[in-house]
Protein backbone atom coordinates (compact mmCIF):
# COMPACT_ATOMS: atom_id res chain seq x y z
CA UNK A 1 0.00 0.00 0.00
CA UNK A 2 2.96 2.45 1.19
CA UNK A 3 3.42 2.91 -3.39
CA UNK A 4 0.87 4.70 -3.31
CA UNK A 5 2.21 7.28 -1.67
CA UNK A 6 5.05 7.90 -3.88
CA UNK A 7 2.83 7.22 -7.21
CA UNK A 8 1.87 9.99 -9.72
CA UNK A 9 -1.58 11.22 -9.31
CA UNK A 10 -3.68 10.79 -12.30
CA UNK A 11 -4.88 14.29 -13.76
CA UNK A 12 -4.94 15.26 -9.78
CA UNK A 13 -5.44 19.05 -10.75
CA UNK A 14 -8.86 18.08 -12.85
CA UNK A 15 -9.80 16.39 -9.73
CA UNK A 16 -8.98 17.99 -6.98
CA UNK A 17 -12.43 21.11 -6.96
CA UNK A 18 -14.62 18.47 -7.63
CA UNK A 19 -14.53 16.61 -4.39
CA UNK A 20 -14.36 19.94 -2.28
CA UNK A 21 -17.42 19.40 0.13
CA UNK A 22 -20.14 22.25 0.63
CA UNK A 23 -18.42 24.79 3.32
CA UNK A 24 -20.67 26.20 5.77
CA UNK A 25 -20.10 30.11 4.37
CA UNK A 26 -21.41 28.53 1.17
CA UNK A 27 -24.43 26.94 2.53
CA UNK A 28 -25.73 30.48 4.16
CA UNK A 29 -25.21 31.80 0.70
CA UNK A 30 -27.24 29.32 -1.49
CA UNK A 31 -29.98 28.99 1.09
CA UNK A 32 -30.07 32.98 1.49
CA UNK A 33 -31.04 32.63 -2.41
CA UNK A 34 -33.48 29.99 -1.33
CA UNK A 35 -35.87 32.05 0.71
CA UNK A 36 -34.52 31.54 4.30
CA UNK A 37 -34.79 35.32 5.86
CA UNK A 38 -31.80 36.55 7.08
CA UNK A 39 -33.05 38.00 10.50
CA UNK A 40 -33.75 34.33 11.26
CA UNK A 41 -30.24 33.72 10.33
CA UNK A 42 -28.90 35.79 12.60
CA UNK A 43 -30.77 35.18 15.52
CA UNK A 44 -29.94 31.25 15.33
CA UNK A 45 -27.46 29.30 16.27
CA UNK A 46 -24.85 27.25 13.92
CA UNK A 47 -26.93 23.86 14.38
CA UNK A 48 -30.09 25.22 14.05
CA UNK A 49 -29.15 27.50 10.34
CA UNK A 50 -28.31 24.02 9.06
CA UNK A 51 -30.92 22.06 10.48
CA UNK A 52 -32.93 24.83 8.77
CA UNK A 53 -31.25 24.72 5.63
CA UNK A 54 -31.64 20.56 5.60
CA UNK A 55 -35.53 20.97 6.14
CA UNK A 56 -36.01 24.00 3.63
CA UNK A 57 -38.08 21.89 0.97
CA UNK A 58 -36.55 24.54 -1.42
CA UNK A 59 -33.04 23.98 -1.26
CA UNK A 60 -31.84 21.19 -3.85
CA UNK A 61 -30.92 18.05 -2.27
CA UNK A 62 -27.49 18.25 -4.32
CA UNK A 63 -26.88 21.40 -2.35
CA UNK A 64 -26.50 19.77 1.26
CA UNK A 65 -25.21 16.39 -0.01
CA UNK A 66 -21.29 15.42 0.43
CA UNK A 67 -20.48 15.13 -3.54
CA UNK A 68 -17.59 12.65 -3.31
CA UNK A 69 -16.63 13.82 -6.51
CA UNK A 70 -15.27 12.57 -10.33
CA UNK A 71 -12.33 10.60 -11.58
CA UNK A 72 -10.04 8.41 -9.52
CA UNK A 73 -10.11 10.96 -6.57
CA UNK A 74 -13.77 10.76 -6.64
CA UNK A 75 -14.02 6.87 -6.29
CA UNK A 76 -11.45 6.90 -3.51
CA UNK A 77 -13.50 9.61 -1.87
CA UNK A 78 -16.35 6.91 -2.31
CA UNK A 79 -14.49 4.33 -0.12
CA UNK A 80 -13.55 6.75 1.99
CA UNK A 81 -16.48 7.48 2.78
CA UNK A 82 -17.71 4.02 3.36
CA UNK A 83 -14.65 3.42 5.76
CA UNK A 84 -15.64 6.70 7.56
CA UNK A 85 -19.07 4.86 8.35
CA UNK A 86 -17.73 1.80 9.27
CA UNK A 87 -15.15 2.87 11.51
CA UNK A 88 -17.88 5.17 13.51
CA UNK A 89 -20.19 2.00 13.83
CA UNK A 90 -17.56 -0.17 14.99
CA UNK A 91 -16.32 2.14 17.53
CA UNK A 92 -19.89 2.68 18.72
CA UNK A 93 -19.76 -1.20 19.02
CA UNK A 94 -16.69 -1.11 21.40
CA UNK A 95 -18.33 0.83 23.68
CA UNK A 96 -21.96 -0.69 23.61
CA UNK A 97 -23.55 -2.47 26.34
CA UNK A 98 -23.83 -5.92 24.18
CA UNK A 99 -20.04 -5.64 23.59
CA UNK A 100 -19.40 -5.30 27.24
CA UNK A 101 -21.04 -8.41 27.99
CA UNK A 102 -20.33 -10.51 24.86
CA UNK A 103 -17.74 -13.35 24.69
CA UNK A 104 -13.97 -12.56 24.58
CA UNK A 105 -13.98 -14.33 21.35
CA UNK A 106 -16.76 -11.81 20.07
CA UNK A 107 -14.59 -8.68 22.18
CA UNK A 108 -11.92 -9.59 20.11
CA UNK A 109 -13.14 -10.18 16.75
CA UNK A 110 -15.38 -6.44 16.84
CA UNK A 111 -12.24 -4.74 18.43
CA UNK A 112 -10.19 -6.25 15.34
CA UNK A 113 -12.63 -5.41 13.00
CA UNK A 114 -13.01 -1.61 14.92
CA UNK A 115 -9.35 -1.75 14.34
CA UNK A 116 -9.50 -2.31 10.75
CA UNK A 117 -11.89 -0.03 9.41
CA UNK A 118 -9.96 2.64 11.53
CA UNK A 119 -6.70 1.76 9.86
CA UNK A 120 -8.36 2.17 6.03
CA UNK A 121 -10.19 4.77 6.84
CA UNK A 122 -7.29 7.08 7.91
CA UNK A 123 -5.17 5.18 5.00
CA UNK A 124 -7.63 6.58 2.28
CA UNK A 125 -7.54 9.91 3.80
CA UNK A 126 -3.45 10.37 3.82
CA UNK A 127 -3.71 9.00 0.33
CA UNK A 128 -5.90 11.09 -1.17
CA UNK A 129 -4.11 14.10 0.14
CA UNK A 130 -0.80 13.17 -0.38
CA UNK A 131 -1.82 12.11 -4.13
CA UNK A 132 -3.00 15.80 -4.86
CA UNK A 133 -6.62 14.99 -4.20
CA UNK A 134 -9.40 16.85 -1.58
CA UNK A 135 -10.41 14.17 1.12
CA UNK A 136 -14.59 14.60 1.75
CA UNK A 137 -15.04 15.86 4.92
CA UNK A 138 -15.80 13.80 7.95
CA UNK A 139 -19.46 12.64 8.01
CA UNK A 140 -21.65 12.40 10.85
CA UNK A 141 -23.21 8.79 11.25
CA UNK A 142 -26.87 7.78 11.81
CA UNK A 143 -27.04 4.85 13.57
CA UNK A 144 -30.48 5.42 15.16
CA UNK A 145 -31.94 2.25 13.48
CA UNK A 146 -29.55 -0.29 15.76
CA UNK A 147 -29.61 -1.40 19.07
CA UNK A 148 -26.24 -1.76 20.75
CA UNK A 149 -27.68 -3.65 23.51
CA UNK A 150 -28.50 -6.18 21.42
CA UNK A 151 -26.08 -9.01 20.17
CA UNK A 152 -28.96 -9.34 17.01
CA UNK A 153 -29.01 -6.28 15.72
CA UNK A 154 -25.17 -5.06 15.80
CA UNK A 155 -24.81 -8.70 14.26
CA UNK A 156 -27.07 -7.88 11.35
CA UNK A 157 -25.84 -4.20 10.86
CA UNK A 158 -22.42 -5.14 10.97
CA UNK A 159 -23.26 -8.18 8.11
CA UNK A 160 -25.08 -5.15 6.53
CA UNK A 161 -21.83 -3.08 6.49
CA UNK A 162 -19.69 -5.58 5.37
CA UNK A 163 -22.00 -7.35 2.68
CA UNK A 164 -22.14 -3.79 1.49
CA UNK A 165 -18.69 -2.80 1.41
CA UNK A 166 -17.36 -5.73 -0.39
CA UNK A 167 -20.60 -5.45 -3.15
CA UNK A 168 -18.79 -1.33 -3.36
CA UNK A 169 -15.35 -1.97 -3.98
CA UNK A 170 -16.18 -4.76 -6.76
CA UNK A 171 -18.46 -2.25 -7.97
CA UNK A 172 -16.30 0.70 -8.11
CA UNK A 173 -13.19 -1.10 -9.03
CA UNK A 174 -13.63 -1.09 -12.88
CA UNK A 175 -14.44 2.43 -12.80
CA UNK A 176 -10.19 3.02 -11.28
CA UNK A 177 -8.10 4.22 -13.77
CA UNK A 178 -4.67 4.10 -11.97
CA UNK A 179 -3.34 0.59 -11.72
CA UNK A 180 -1.77 1.37 -8.39
CA UNK A 181 -5.28 2.83 -6.73
CA UNK A 182 -6.58 -0.23 -8.20
CA UNK A 183 -4.23 -2.20 -6.26
CA UNK A 184 -5.24 -0.75 -2.96
CA UNK A 185 -8.89 -1.09 -3.83
CA UNK A 186 -8.40 -4.85 -4.13
CA UNK A 187 -6.45 -5.17 -0.87
CA UNK A 188 -8.70 -3.73 0.90
CA UNK A 189 -12.13 -5.54 -0.52
CA UNK A 190 -10.33 -9.12 0.76
CA UNK A 191 -10.34 -7.63 4.17
CA UNK A 192 -14.02 -6.64 3.84
CA UNK A 193 -14.59 -10.08 2.44
CA UNK A 194 -13.43 -11.85 5.62
CA UNK A 195 -14.75 -9.45 7.61
CA UNK A 196 -18.08 -9.97 6.07
CA UNK A 197 -17.70 -14.56 6.18
CA UNK A 198 -16.77 -13.47 10.05
CA UNK A 199 -19.82 -11.83 10.54
CA UNK A 200 -21.90 -14.24 9.19
CA UNK A 201 -20.49 -17.24 10.85
CA UNK A 202 -21.11 -15.22 14.14
CA UNK A 203 -24.98 -15.31 13.33
CA UNK A 204 -24.71 -18.80 12.10
CA UNK A 205 -21.74 -21.24 12.36
CA UNK A 206 -20.61 -22.21 8.65
CA UNK A 207 -22.86 -19.67 6.79
CA UNK A 208 -19.82 -17.47 5.56
CA UNK A 209 -21.37 -17.56 2.10
CA UNK A 210 -24.19 -17.58 0.81
CA UNK A 211 -26.51 -17.05 -2.97
CA UNK A 212 -27.48 -13.61 -1.61
CA UNK A 213 -24.16 -12.58 -2.31
CA UNK A 214 -22.38 -14.60 -4.99
CA UNK A 215 -24.05 -15.53 -8.27
CA UNK A 216 -24.79 -19.47 -7.87
CA UNK A 217 -24.03 -19.92 -11.60
CA UNK A 218 -20.69 -17.86 -12.29
CA UNK A 219 -19.41 -18.01 -8.22
CA UNK A 220 -18.61 -14.48 -8.78
CA UNK A 221 -19.25 -11.98 -5.70
CA UNK A 222 -21.96 -9.64 -6.65
CA UNK A 223 -21.11 -6.08 -7.15
CA UNK A 224 -23.80 -3.33 -7.06
CA UNK A 225 -22.75 0.46 -8.43
CA UNK A 226 -21.95 3.46 -6.53
CA UNK A 227 -25.40 5.00 -6.63
CA UNK A 228 -27.02 1.45 -5.35
CA UNK A 229 -24.76 1.37 -2.52
CA UNK A 230 -25.00 5.17 -1.24
CA UNK A 231 -29.07 4.69 -1.54
CA UNK A 232 -28.13 2.10 1.67
CA UNK A 233 -25.69 3.98 3.26
CA UNK A 234 -27.09 7.18 2.97
CA UNK A 235 -29.63 5.26 5.64
CA UNK A 236 -27.04 5.57 8.10
CA UNK A 237 -26.18 9.28 7.57
CA UNK A 238 -27.72 12.22 8.87
CA UNK A 239 -28.91 15.28 6.70
CA UNK A 240 -25.94 17.28 5.12
CA UNK A 241 -23.36 14.12 5.51
CA UNK A 242 -25.74 11.79 3.08
CA UNK A 243 -23.87 11.03 -0.15
CA UNK A 244 -24.18 12.15 -3.79
CA UNK A 245 -22.08 10.20 -6.28
CA UNK A 246 -23.38 11.56 -9.31
CA UNK A 247 -20.04 13.08 -10.85
CA UNK A 248 -18.05 9.34 -10.76
CA UNK A 249 -17.44 7.64 -14.11
CA UNK A 250 -20.10 4.70 -14.80
CA UNK A 251 -17.98 2.43 -16.90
Amino acid sequence: MSKLLSKKPVNADSEKESSTPLHRRTFLRYTAGAGVAAGTLALTGCDDILEEIFNNPNVPPSLIEVNVGSGDFGVLNFAYALEQLEAAFYTKVVASAYYTGASAAERQIFSDLEAHERIHRDFLKTAIKANGGTPIRDLDPDFTTVDFTSRTSVLATAKAFEDLGVAAYNGAGKLISNPVYLGLAGKIVSVEARHASLIRDLIANGTFVGPDVVDQTTGLEMSKTPAQVVAIANNYLKKGSKLNVSNLPTE
